[in-house]
């Protein structure tokens, strides 16, 4: 038997909504992260390329904030980061407790040899949808995601 007609139509209509969402993230982030794969990175050193090479330097907690992952977890991304040249930790003139983290020159050209293809790849990815679809669809996730954070 199946969920539907289950568990009356609101419950069972929100379900299949969360199945679909899942699916389609699992399957979305599946066929991002093996492209991401394809430069040598994690998707967390992406991420974190990503954000440094488009804001600018800064701390490892902004950075853990950004991309929704623990400190210890930055650490050791930015640590990867570090050893490979393509980002340093710079302590604050201002406030010496304060380390920010910031592309190097390296990280920089490494940054701007990636970021395009992989814009490109997720374009042709959810070329599935138009354009109209994705601008909805986009709208409506940022309306279900404010919308479970400020219920909680």
């Amino acid at each position: 038997m199946n969920s539907t007609h289950r568990y009356g139509r609101r419950a069972d209509l929100a379900l299949t909504m969360w199945v679909k969402l899942a699916r389609a993230f699992s399957t979305f982030n599946r066929v991002t992260v093996e492209h991401i794969r394809t430069f040598g990175l994690t998707q967390a050193q992406f991420g974190a390329l990503e954000c440094l090479g488009h804001l600018g330097s800064m701390t490892i907690g902004e950075l853990c904030r950004k991309q929704l992952v623990s400190g210890g977890n930055m650490t050791v991304v930015v640590d990867n980061l570090e050893r490979e040249g393509l980002v340093e930790r710079v302590r604050s003139t201002r406030d010496r407790r304060v380390i920010r983290v910031r592309l190097t020159q390296k990280g920089t050209r490494r940054f701007e040899e990636i970021f395009k293809p992989h814009a490109e790849f997720v374009s042709r990815v959810a070329a599935v949808l138009t354009e109209k679809e994705q601008t909805d669809l986009g709208r409506l996730l940022k309306k279900l995601g404010c919308g479970i954070a400020g219920a909680a």
